[in-house]
């Protein structure tokens, strides 16, 4: 603030005054706002194979003879030869196969806000009063 004298006027009166006011204001706001996450997940399904092999076999061999003989009053002889031969076999086989799959997601995000405001004001104002009832002058700006 500032007082100018105005001096220089003679008007008769008595009375001079004058006044003059001036000034700046200045004002910012900065804010600023930031969020973000992130996320993921994963899903595996595995495959599975299977094999599986059964054998079995059994053999049976018999080789037999057999004498029979009787002799007395009436003379008897038999004489019998004999094979037996047995064989049994079994395979089994078993085939099991399964596939399976993956799945993977991943998903970010990010976000910002800001406000920037600023605030710029001048002003200038002055008074004058020289003496009398019609010597009033207001001088703004």
């Amino acid at each position: 603030m500032s007082d100018i004298d105005t001096g220089g006027y003679d008007g008769g009166h008595d009375v001079d005054y004058g006044h003059y006011e001036a000034g700046q204001e200045h004002d910012a706001l900065n804010q600023l706002h930031q969020a973000q996450g992130s996320e993921a997940d994963y899903n595996n399904q595995f495959g599975v194979y299977e094999q599986d092999h059964h054998a079995a076999e059994s053999t049976n061999f018999a080789q037999g003879h057999h004498v029979e003989f009787s002799q007395p009053g009436g003379v008897h002889y038999e004489a019998t030869d004999f094979t037996n031969y047995s064989h049994s076999a079994e395979v089994d086989d078993h085939v099991f196969a399964a596939e399976g799959s993956e799945h993977a997601h991943q998903a970010n995000f990010g976000e910002l806000d800001a406000l920037q405001a600023r605030l710029d004001t001048t002003f200038a104002q002055g008074t004058q009063f020289h003496g009398g009832a019609g010597g009033l002058g207001i001088a703004s700006n």
